[in-house]
């Protein structure tokens, strides 16, 4: 296959970190060169340019070998997962497969997605020139939804589990967790998951341990936890 090209954040943003996260866990991050947008403050895409390739003027967006642009951040991770060697991040078999979407739509929709709807309507996160809507109250109840939501999941992992399968590798559930943890503790949101929760944190220390997170949160995450690894 050659090179692909993705169209992509730096690591504070957390969608498109799934992806780039995923890439390194699964070994093909050489294969993909990134082309990292501007996102803030010049909102680069929402410019024509990138919205011929991604008419919602989002990231990640995956330029296809044969032309075409796939986007959505699981989209494009199924499609690498199939489409090189290696082991199945996405899981392996029918009934891993369904575990993982189920986990991971869990943890996208009721921690991730609402800890990112908090950012917009609460801080107004990348700006006047791309933000629309100002809702302290609702980014403050889904501050309130994520919190309690990622209470069951640390519950989840209280059992002596690694990763949310049970299993002895992490899967796509645990690079959306990870990913949400990362964005719970930027400076905007505000909301620490790690600091909440015991097995959550047990949990972001096994991920910091891994070759693919520090490769992935090379830029430092937009953390100054993590600020080390842009001189490592």
């Amino acid at each position: 296959m050659d090179k692909l090209t993705l169209y992509t954040s730096p690591s504070a943003f957390p969608n498109p970190q799934r992806v780039r996260l995923f890439m390194h866990e699964k070994g093909i991050a050489q294969h993909v060169e990134e082309r990292v947008l501007d996102m803030a403050p010049g909102g680069e895409q929402r410019g024509w340019r990138h919205l011929k390739r991604n008419p919602w003027g989002e990231t990640p967006t995956l330029e296809l070998p044969g032309g075409g642009y796939l986007a959505e951040s699981v989209a494009i991770a199924r499609y690498l997962d199939e489409s090189f060697p290696g082991r199945k991040i996405l899981g392996e078999g029918a009934l891993e497969q369904a575990q993982d979407v189920m986990w991971n739509d869990r943890i996208w929709v009721q921690i991730l997605y609402r800890l990112t709807t908090l950012f917009h309507v609460l801080h107004q996160g990348l700006g006047p020139k791309l933000e629309l809507t100002s809702n302290p109250q609702w980014g403050e109840h889904c501050r309130k939804e994520a919190l309690s939501h990622a209470g069951l999941v640390d519950r989840h992992l209280s059992d002596g589990r690694d990763w949310i399968l049970g299993g002895a590798h992490p899967t796509f559930a645990d690079i959306t967790l990870c990913t949400a943890i990362a964005f719970s503790k930027f400076g905007p949101v505000a909301t620490p998951l790690d600091e909440r929760y015991e097995q959550l944190d047990q949990f972001w220390q096994r991920w910091k341990a891994r070759p693919s997170f520090r490769l992935a949160y090379a830029d430092g995450g937009g953390l100054q936890e993590l600020s080390a690894l842009q001189t490592a």
